[in-house]
């Protein structure tokens, strides 16, 4: 497996890189398909956050799958031990998930919360928009990958927009990546009703689902 190990804000000693190295085997013994782990480690010169002032960031790539966790604390060595705990977890939740899925285990059927439409803009005449408004974060065309960011106004308010292609997925594999990623929610495209949709953790073993759709399509659906 190849091991990467950069650093923000902060120069990466030695030192961390033969713990890294030595640490990443308990990776290589869940997931002996890795093929690469990211490590970065961010150094926070607020003196306010001393407490959580390293971070390390942990991704392991196996194929198609990627799997993430992070953690903070007083010094580098501690922060990488609690992020490669939470990583080991979700590494070990994957591999049973699959164990579980070829024993046809059926997973907790999210709970369906309906269409949620989007409340229409209301436009004001006679007043153009600044260049610096949360409309011009998304007024320009961006590729796959690419990404902007626009502070609005003079506030320390920063939006930033990113494109991400991903192909459509059921909600069972929408589950499936959220627990990979470690986050409470999930962006995807739902591929049997073609809408942008959110799963998100609710309680224990309990998931919501949100679809977004404009009244016009719901309209023409219920024709």
């Amino acid at each position: 497996m190849e091991i990467v190990v950069t650093g923000r804000h902060t120069q990466v000693k030695q030192r961390f890189r033969d713990v890294v190295e030595s640490k990443m085997n308990r990776v290589t013994a869940i997931a002996p398909d890795a093929q690469r782990a990211q490590i970065v480690l961010t150094h926070e010169g607020n003196p306010r956050q001393a407490d959580t002032a390293k971070r390390v960031e942990i991704t392991v790539i196996a194929g198609r799958t990627v799997v993430r966790a992070e953690a903070s604390s007083t010094d580098e060595f501690s922060a990488l031990d609690m992020a490669l705990d939470k990583l080991t977890l979700r590494l070990r939740r994957t591999r049973d998930r699959r164990k579980d899925h070829r024993r046809g285990y059926a997973n907790p059927v999210p709970v369906d919360l309906g269409v949620v439409a989007p409340e229409p803009e209301i436009e004001e005449e006679g007043e153009e928009e600044p260049n610096n408004s949360p409309a011009a974060a998304v007024a320009s065309d961006l590729g796959p990958g690419e990404s902007v960011e626009v502070q609005v106004g003079d506030t320390p308010i920063v939006i930033r927009r990113k494109l991400h292609i991903a192909e459509p997925m059921s909600i069972d594999e929408a589950l499936y990546e959220m627990e990979l990623i470690g986050h409470d929610f999930f962006l995807f495209v739902n591929k049997e009703t073609g809408r942008p949709s959110v799963v998100y953790h609710r309680h224990g073993w309990s998931y919501g689902v949100f679809e977004i759709d404009t009244p016009e399509n719901v309209k023409k659906a219920g024709e």
